[in-house]
């Protein structure tokens, strides 16, 4: 499993393919897609599980 498939912004979509929503100006996408970067500074952990923790 890729790093991106369990953050908050990753989105599966079948018509359009996987996909990162966060929107990116040129240059960080220049950089994202080069990895120059290390790490992802948008990544969010996905809990699905974190709303049921808050109301309990």
């Amino acid at each position: 499993m890729d790093v991106c498939e369990k953050c908050v912004h990753f989105v599966e979509d079948e018509e359009f393919g996987d996909y990162c929503s966060v929107n990116l100006d040129e240059d960080e996408m220049e950089k994202f897609l080069t990895q120059s970067v290390r790490g992802c500074h948008y990544f969010q952990y996905y809990d699905e599980y974190k709303i049921v923790r808050k109301q309990n």
